[in-house]
């Protein structure tokens, strides 16, 4: 298996920056509000499909430039190119936004969303799929599909959406395609917390460098074990947990927390 390192990889459709261990995503389109276009979409999921190779970067934080977080599809760039494409081309592009969404979900890093301002359609989703939500009270998540004409059920929303704000909430937000405000977001369970407008980024780094210095192992366990066990009957879950700490029991930050504890430290992992 090739292995890679974060500076190996060089997005031409947003910016990419790794300090220590935390990769930081910023889409960089601020005079439109940081829409997506095609090539951004394909970008964002090759960079997280990639992101499995590479060892060096251990959590990443996704934000956007200029006070927005992601406006969704270029409505100039994409929703106008897509009303003049058939059935198959059609497709072909909604399968590709679903693996965007497919590949931050198995990318083995805690992915952590610093958000404000706009945060639309795709951004919403994007926001969604992240591990944790840092916003602020500015912020507008909106699943605006509908006010495009569109279902609701985009990029995973009509499963994702409700186990985190509830089945009628969501609901709401995908029939009506109304702007969810930051203390909304906050109040429903989408946002972790809320952050000043000026220190939401820099919350998210931080949180997201205690994350990098911790068991990275046993983190990408979890991750992996949060995403694999929604089908799951319960008991199916019980021992499929038993299977993954029984492995995160082998590793060498299992034994380092161990012998820390008994010398009274704190322990230092290394994420092996």
């Amino acid at each position: 298996m090739t292995k890679i390192t974060g500076a190996d990889l060089a997005p031409e459709h947003f910016d990419w920056n790794v300090d220590g261990k935390v990769g930081t995503l910023t889409i960089n389109r601020p005079d439109r509000k940081n829409p997506l276009t095609f090539q951004s979409y394909a970008e964002i999921r090759d960079t997280f499909r990639a992101l499995r190779y590479a060892d060096d970067v251990k959590t990443v934080v996704v934000t956007g430039a200029g006070g927005n977080f992601c406006s969704g599809g270029d409505v100039h760039d994409i929703i106008g190119p897509l009303i003049r494409m058939d059935m198959p081309e059609l497709l072909e592009f909604t399968r590709m936004t679903g693996d965007l969404v497919k590949a931050m979900r198995v990318c083995p890093q805690p992915i952590i969303a610093a958000i404000d301002g706009i945060c639309a359609g795709a951004g919403a989703a994007i926001a969604m799929h992240s591990d944790m939500r840092f916003g602020t009270e500015d912020a507008r998540v909106a699943f605006l599909f509908v006010r495009v004409g569109l279902a609701g059920c985009d990029m995973g929303a009509c499963s994702v959406l409700p186990r985190i704000v509830g089945q009628g909430r969501a609901a709401e937000l995908l029939y009506s395609g109304r702007s969810m405000s930051g203390k909304e977001a906050l109040e429903w369970g989408f946002f972790n917390r809320l952050c000043p407008p000026d220190e939401v980024l820099a919350t998210a780094r931080e949180e997201a460098r205690k994350l990098a210095d911790g068991p990275t192992f046993a983190h990408a366990m979890t991750k992996r074990m949060l995403h694999r066990e929604w089908p799951m009957a319960l008991d199916d879950a019980i021992d499929a947990e038993a299977d993954a700490q029984a492995i995160c029991m082998q590793t060498k930050d299992f034994r380092r927390a161990y012998e820390a504890f008994a010398r009274k430290e704190r322990p230092v992992f290394e994420g092996d």
